[in-house]
C-alpha cells in the first residue's frame, strides 16, 4: 500500500515538473518572440507580460456587461432594454417596483402624457386595418404594427431564420427576409413576407447580376410574399452595400445567393440601375407590374433635398407612380458588419428624419398614398409609441428579436463566432437553438410589445395606439423642462 502511494506521489511530482520545464520553455519561446518583434511596441518593450494587454482588452467588453456597467448605462442597448424583452419573449412578469431607474432630466427624454380620464376596458378598440399598395394588383391589407425586420440567411443562422418565420406566422405580423434572398426556411411557416431587393440584387438577379423579371415572378408566386422593398440604404452603413464575411458564406447560401463560397460578399454601395429619383420610380413600377405586389423602398435619410425631388416627380406622373411605402432606418440602427465611420457618423437618426419625411408627404399631399415604416433601435414599446406619434404607420426591428431568440449583445455578429448560434454559421454554434423554444419567444415579444402599446394608448385616454399623436408626447429640453412633439417640429410643418 505504502509503495502504491510513493509510486502516485512520484508520478504526480514528475507530471508536475515537465509541465513545469514547459510552461518555463513557453515563457522563454514567447520572450524571444516578443523582443525580435518590432510590429508592437508594449510586446517588444514589456515582452510576455505585454501580452495580457490584448488580454485584459477583449475580456472588458464582457466585464463591462455583467459586473460594471449600471442598468442605463450600456450601448447600444442598455441592460434595463434588454432585460425587458428577455422577460416578455419568456412570458414572465413585466413589472417593476420601487421607481423608475430611467433618468428623467436628461435632454431628449420621451414623455408620453396621461389624461386624467383614461380608456376603460370596455371604451378600448384594437387597431384598424392598413391597406399598403392601392394600384397593385394584390394589395396588402394587416393590422399588424410591430414587424420583423431586414435579416438575411447569411447574416443571421437556418434556425434563427425558422424561429423568426415560424414566429411571425403565430404573431401574425410579416418577416422581412433581408437582402440575401427568398429561401425555403422563410416560407415554411406561411409567414407574411417582405422580399428585399439589395443593391446586389440577391435572389432577384440574372446570371449578369441584374434584375430579373423571371427571378421576381418566381418569388412572387407564392402567396405569403406580400411586397417587396428595394434597399436604397441601411442604418449600420449607409452608401456602403452589405457585407458578409467569407467564413459565413457556406455552400448553399452562395448557392442561394448565386455569388462563390467562402468568399466575401459585397455588395455595390447603390444600384447600378438607380441613379436618380426618376429611376427609382421607374424601378419600383417595374416590379410592382412585374410581380403585381406593393412595392417600397428603405433608405436612411442623410441629404434630404431629394425628398422633395421624388414626390415633385410623383405628382407629375401620378399618385399610382408613387412607392407603396418608404421605411425610414435610423443612423444608429443595423446588425451585421459595418466599417465604423460609417455606423458612427453618418446619416440622420429618426428623431428627426422621421418627422421631416412626414411633414414632405403631408406637404405634397401625398401622406394617405405612401405609408411610412420606421426601423432603428425600435426594441421597446414606448419607443415603437414614440414613432407612430411621429407619423409612422408601422415599426420594423431586428435587434428586437435577436434578443428575442436569445441575443446577449456580444458585438460577434461580423466574426461568425455569436456565442447565441444566432448570427453565426458554425454548426456546432447554432445547436444551441431550439427553433421550437424561440419560435415562441418571437411571438410572445411581438405579443407584448402590442399589449404595452394598447396599456400606453389607454393611459393617454385614447382607444388605441394608432391614436397617438405628437399632442400625447412631450420632450425634455437642455433646462430640464419638456415641451410638446408640435413645438419640437413646428419648423417642419
Amino acid at each position: 500500500m505504502a509503495e502504491s502511494v510513493s509510486f502516485i506521489v512520484d508520478l504526480v511530482a514528475g507530471l508536475f515538473m515537465v509541465l513545469l520545464a514547459l510552461s518555463v520553455l513557453a515563457l522563454v519561446y514567447m520572450y524571444i518572440v516578443d523582443k525580435k518583434q518590432h510590429v508592437h511596441a508594449i510586446r517588444h518593450n514589456y515582452p510576455v507580460i505585454g501580452r495580457l494587454r490584448y488580454f485584459f482588452e477583449k475580456q472588458g467588453e464582457f466585464f463591462r456587461q455583467y459586473f460594471f456597467a449600471m442598468d442605463r448605462e450600456e450601448m447600444p442597448f442598455n441592460r434595463a432594454e434588454r432585460s425587458w424583452v428577455y422577460r416578455a419573449a419568456k412570458n414572465v412578469d413585466n413589472t417593476i417596483a420601487f421607481g423608475s431607474t430611467r433618468n428623467l432630466d436628461p435632454a431628449g427624454t420621451i414623455l408620453f402624457m396621461n389624461c386624467p380620464f383614461p380608456t376603460l376596458d370596455q371604451d378600448a378598440t384594437e387597431p384598424g386595418e392598413v391597406t399598403i399598395g392601392p394600384y397593385a394588383q394584390k394589395p396588402y391589407t394587416t393590422k399588424s404594427i410591430f414587424n420583423i425586420s431586414g435579416m438575411s440567411y447569411g447574416a443571421i443562422s437556418k434556425p434563427a431564420v425558422r424561429a423568426l418565420s415560424q414566429g411571425a406566422k403565430k404573431a401574425g405580423c410579416w418577416m422581412n427576409t433581408g437582402e440575401g434572398g427568398l429561401t425555403s426556411y422563410h416560407l415554411e411557416s406561411g409567414a407574411d413576407l417582405v422580399v428585399q431587393i439589395g443593391t446586389a440584387k440577391y435572389g432577384v438577379r440574372n446570371e449578369l447580376g441584374h434584375l430579373s423579371a423571371e427571378k421576381l415572378k418566381q418569388a412572387a408566386s407564392h402567396e405569403q410574399v406580400r411586397m417587396f422593398e428595394i434597399k436604397m440604404s441601411q442604418g449600420a452603413k449607409p452608401g456602403k452595400g452589405g457585407i458578409l464575411p467569407g467564413k459565413k458564406v457556406t455552400a448553399e447560401i452562395a448557392h442561394i445567393r448565386g455569388i462563390p463560397e467562402g468568399q466575401d460578399s459585397i455588395s455595390p454601395n447603390g444600384h447600378i440601375d438607380i441613379r436618380n429619383v426618376s429611376d427609382l420610380l421607374d424601378m419600383v413600377e417595374f416590379v410592382r407590374k412585374t410581380t403585381g405586389k406593393p412595392v417600397g423602398f428603405k433608405a436612411v435619410i442623410g441629404a434630404y433635398e431629394w425628398i422633395d425631388q421624388l414626390l415633385e416627380a410623383i405628382k407629375h406622373r401620378g399618385e399610382e407612380s408613387a412607392p407603396d411605402f418608404i421605411t425610414i432606418d435610423s443612423a444608429d440602427g443595423g446588425t451585421g458588419a459595418a466599417p465604423q465611420p460609417l455606423m458612427d457618423y453618418v446619416g440622420l437618426t429618426l428623431k428627426e428624419s422621421l418627422p421631416y419625411v412626414v411633414s414632405r408627404l403631408q406637404h405634397h399631399g401625398l401622406r394617405d398614398r405612401i405609408k411610412v415604416i420606421a426601423s432603428g433601435k425600435l426594441i421597446t414599446p414606448s419607443k415603437v409609441a414614440w414613432a407612430i406619434a411621429l407619423g409612422a404607420d408601422f415599426v420594423t426591428s431586428a435587434r428586437g428579436y435577436m434578443f428575442a431568440l436569445g441575443c446577449i449583445q456580444s458585438l460577434q455578429c461580423n466574426k461568425d463566432t455569436c456565442p447565441t448560434g444566432i448570427a453565426t454559421q458554425d454548426v456546432k454554434r447554432q445547436q444551441g437553438l431550439d427553433v421550437t423554444n424561440k419560435t415562441e419567444r418571437v411571438a410572445n415579444y411581438n405579443h407584448f410589445i402590442n399589449y404595452s402599446l394598447g396599456i400606453m394608448a389607454h393611459s393617454c385616454g385614447v382607444s388605441n395606439i394608432r391614436e397617438i399623436t405628437h399632442k400625447h408626447v412631450r420632450v425634455v429640453t437642455e433646462n430640464g423642462l419638456s415641451i410638446s412633439l408640435d413645438k419640437m417640429y413646428e419648423h417642419y410643418q
